[in-house]
Formats: structure tokens, C-alpha cells, sequence
């Protein structure tokens, strides 16, 4: 409230203040003159808010309205980008996933490649095998069988030698073969 009383008074002393000045030369301060001054005022602030609606700030709304539907366009192309780049990724991540389903495939069938070549291998040696044990086998029940008739033979003259010694007594040949014999198919 103050302040608002202030006011005139602040005036009124300007326009007392005013005489010296205009005594001293300043017109600027003639309050006489104030009227063409105003008149000038709002003259060349017409023309010049005329000028800026008509022509400037047309120009610079354009120039605005412009750059906004630049951004925007970059903005179109930047999430156009952005999807190619997401569908070039996805694109990527499906061949990527074919490529490991395909290497896995190749790994399996190779795995089963080997593991039925190594079966055949297998099949083939125990065969090889089982026709050498059978082989040997046969050797060995042939040769048992003569070391056994041998034995037969060389066990007949070693009983009919040492009775002959122990007792002084010779036995008859085919006795003796049959006791062996008899003793002999007992022991198997």
C-alpha cells in the first residue's frame, strides 16, 4: 500500500525535476513532447509486430515446423532401422539355433556311425576269436586225446614193469590194458 501511494508522488517529483532538466537541454525529458513520442511508439511497434506476424514469424514457424517433421522422419527411419536390426537379429538367432541343431544331428548320426562300425569290429574279432578258441580247442582235445591214449599205452608198461619188478610176476598185456583202460575212464 505504500508503495502504490509512493507512486504519485515519485511522479510528481520526476515532472518538478523535469523543468531543470528541460532548462539543461533534455528534451527527452519534456513532457510536452511525450504525446508525438507515444504516437511514434506505437506507430513503429504496429509495423513492427505487422512485419513479424506477416513475415518473420511465418518464416521462423516454418522453419520450425520443418525441422520438427525432419526429426520426426529421422525418427520414422531410426525405428525402421531399429526393427530391421531386430528382425536381422532374430533372423541370426534362428540360424544360429539351426546351425547348433544341425551340428548336433551330424555329431549323433557320427556317434552312430562309429558305435555300429565299432560293433561290426567287435562282431568280426569275437567271431575271429571264437573261431581261434574253437580252433584251439579242437588242438588241445586232439592232443589230450593222443597224450591220453599214449598215457593209456605208457601207464599199461609201467604197471606191467613194476609188477614184473615188485612181484616178479609178468601180467598178461591185455589185462593190464583193460585195468588201465578201466582206471583211466574212471579218472575223466
Amino acid at each position: 500500500m505504500r508503495k502504490l501511494m509512493a507512486s504519485p508522488i515519485i511522479a510528481t517529483v520526476l515532472v518538478g525535476l523535469s523543468s531543470p532538466a528541460q532548462a539543461a537541454g533534455l528534451p527527452q525529458l519534456d513532457i510536452s513532447k511525450f504525446p508525438p513520442q507515444i504516437i511514434w511508439l506505437v506507430l513503429t511497434f504496429t509495423v513492427l509486430y505487422l512485419v513479424m506476424s506477416r513475415v518473420a514469424l511465418p518464416r521462423v514457424s516454418q522453419v520450425l515446423e520443418e525441422r520438427q517433421r525432419r526429426i520426426e522422419d529421422y525418427l520414422g527411419k531410426a525405428e525402421d532401422l531399429q526393427k530391421e536390426a531386430r528382425a536381422a537379429a532374430e533372423a541370426y538367432e534362428e540360424s544360429l539355433a539351426e546351425a547348433r541343431a544341425e551340428a548336433h544331428r551330424v555329431m549323433v548320426d557320427t556317434i552312430s556311425r562309429i558305435a555300429e562300425d565299432s560293433a561290426r569290429q567287435q562282431a568280426r574279432l569275437s567271431e575271429h576269436l571264437d573261431a581261434q578258441t574253437r580252433s584251439a580247442e579242437q588242438h588241445i582235445d586232439q592232443a589230450r586225446d593222443a597224450a591220453m591214449a599214449s598215457l593209456d599205452q605208457v601207464a599199461g608198461d609201467v604197471a606191467q614193469a613194476s609188477t614184473e619188478k615188485l612181484i616178479g610176476e609178468t601180467l598178461n598185456k591185455k589185462e593190464v590194458a583193460a585195468v588201465v583202460a578201466r582206471i583211466m575212464e574212471e579218472r575223466r
